[in-house]
């Protein structure tokens, strides 16, 4: 039986915040300067983001509806080329994030490319769902997603991510992160769950979307009319006293009427993927209450019983489920009770979908943060790192960093850094020592400098066992151990000592660097070791 909750609201409270601009981040996706829409503050991208070029929609390619609507005047565009493209925000630890991604293609890809691109997006490291606008371009409509996730630490990443179908450079047009109050939506389970809106309707409202400031988080509320709609007055309704926080306005109208009969919706509209969702309906009656009379309902989804005999007053009443099973097209019965000397209504409603992280979805540096922090290290100190060195370095798994691979499993660890022949120059973080998972690194061919740090924190390898196959013709090598490849680069100091002191090495080739010093005896009188050190400026003969 799906989990209900019924809330009822509290004495008023002051609804001064309606009134205070929603706190977060509001990007106008590759405009080259920030402006005032709507009594809201929004700046450009380029702060957020290291990849894309800003892209003009041409005039032929707008219509009314999206002139209307001043960012979408203008993409940010990134490369097919590059799998994954991330915006890296700073937020609060703990707190919930409203994410919403506007976009709008305007032919921005050229005539070859008439209709846009598919393509995914991400949310710190979890899949959240496949971008496609075709439809909604097809009409001259923009396609909006909206979602609820938690921010699991300082920094919070939403990425694009070019998928084996994308045909096209992937686009955005708006991005907004607005941090919510600690009640919204309070009652699902943020640490394994997100929430990826479905609807969220005003019933009985016919205008323009309601956003800020009739909401004070600049959701969007929007009219959903039919014929039987009537104007309600509810004026002593408290929106303070909602978890949810609706807005006064969507209070102000309802679907429903007095007489004592029931109430159908086709709501939400959309067919339905099989998957659980968080429903919650909102109900406000003013006229019962002032004129003695009752006003109970029963409702049910599908058939099976939401909710039964909710009595509905001025006050106001929300009724959510937080784990609902629905599929396919989706039916609300609202009926009077036995009881009720009044018909039902219905104010508004709101719809998601419950987006599961897989338990090895979690973010990589929940598992291993110490890991991650070097992953930033070593890309800060290295010149020209590969683009898509952004967000989680390993999920989702196709979308792991160029050169990276990570394991999978509870315990997500990186085990190989493989950068050969990537035109790298810079220096190696002494950070490197921090990723002790590590079976095999590859750094040979490039233009690296400096010394090399000191890895004997690496002899945590002693206690583990890792096993590398080589593909050589058909033939399997099966080798154990750690693999050091800095060959052809320009590394220069001594080589370290301790390197010896790590006892399931298998090969270290430093070969044609500028390395000074003599060859460690820990190194050369190991045994089972492939050393290669010819090409520098060593004091002690170079190991064949």
């Amino acid at each position: 039986m799906p989990f209900l909750s019924l809330l009822l609201l509290l004495p008023f409270l002051s609804l001064s915040l309606s009134q205070t601009p929603p706190k977060g981040f509001l990007l106008d996706c590759g405009a080259i300067s920030g402006s005032e829409i709507d009594g809201l503050s929004w700046v450009t991208d380029s702060g957020f983001v290291s990849t894309g070029t800003p892209k003009n929609l041409t005039t032929t390619t707008t219509n009314t509806t999206t002139l209307l609507v001043p960012t979408l005047s203008t993409v940010r565009s990134f490369p097919l080329r590059i799998r994954k493209n991330c915006y890296t925000f700073q937020v609060y630890r703990g707190a919930r994030y409203m994410v919403r991604a506007t976009y709008f293609y305007g032919g921005i890809n050229g005539p070859d490319h008439p209709s846009p691109p598919a393509f995914d997006q991400i949310v710190d490291g979890t899949l959240w769902s496949v971008v496609n606008t075709t439809e909604d371009y097809a009409n001259g409509d923009y396609t909006v997603y909206e979602g609820v996730f938690l921010a699991r630490g300082k920094t919070m990443s939403f990425c694009i991510g070019s998928n084996s179908y994308t045909d096209s450079d992937p686009f955005i047009s708006a991005l907004e992160l607005v941090i919510l109050g600690d009640s919204l939506y309070n009652t699902t389970d943020f640490s394994n769950f997100g929430l990826s809106l479905v609807a969220r309707h005003s019933f009985g409202y016919s205008g323009s979307v309601m956003r800020y400031p009739d909401d004070q988080f600049d959701r969007m509320w929007e009219p959903f009319a039919l014929n039987n709609s009537t104007k309600a007055s509810s004026s002593n309704v408290s929106v303070s006293g909602f978890w949810n926080l609706p807005p006064l306005k969507v209070f102000e109208t309802h679907l429903g009427s007095d007489q004592l009969e029931s109430l159908v919706l086709k709501w939400p509209p959309a067919s339905l993927p099989n998957a659980k969702y968080y429903i919650a309906l909102y109900f406000a009656d003013n006229n019962g209450s002032s004129s003695g009379r009752s006003r109970i309902l029963n409702i049910s989804v599908n058939g099976i019983t939401y909710y039964h005999d909710l009595n509905v007053t001025a006050d106001g009443v929300v009724v959510f489920a937080n784990q609902w099973p629905l599929s396919g097209s989706t039916t609300v019965t609202l009926a009077p009770a036995a009881s009720s000397s009044l018909g039902p209504l219905i104010n508004a409603g709101e719809i998601f979908q419950l987006a599961s992280y897989l338990v090895f979805q979690f973010l990589t540096f929940l598992r291993c943060y110490n890991i991650v922090i070097a992953l930033v290290k070593i890309k800060e100190s290295l010149q020209n790192p590969p683009l898509d060195w952004t967000g989680d370095p390993c999920m989702p798994q196709q979308y792991s960093w160029t050169g990276i691979t990570c394991s999978v499993g509870r315990q997500i660890r990186v085990v190989t850094l493989n950068l050969t022949s990537m035109d790298l120059s810079g220096s190696l973080s002494p950070y490197i020592a921090n990723m002790t998972a590590l079976t095999n690194i590859w750094l040979g061919n490039n233009s690296l400098s400096g010394h090399i740090p000191d890895l004997s924190s690496l002899k945590m390898l002693e206690t583990l066992c890792y096993t590398l196959l080589l593909f050589k013709g058909n033939n399997i090598l099966v080798a154990f151990g750690i693999m050091k490849h800095l060959e052809d680069n320009q590394l220069s100091g001594e080589i370290p000592s301790s390197l010896g002191n790590i006892s399931s090495l298998h090969e270290i080739f430093l070969q044609n660097n500028n390395l000074t010093g003599q060859v460690p005896k820990s190194l050369t009188e190991k045994t089972g070791l492939d050393l290669k050190t010819s090409g520098n400026n060593l004091l002690s003969p170079p190991a064949s």
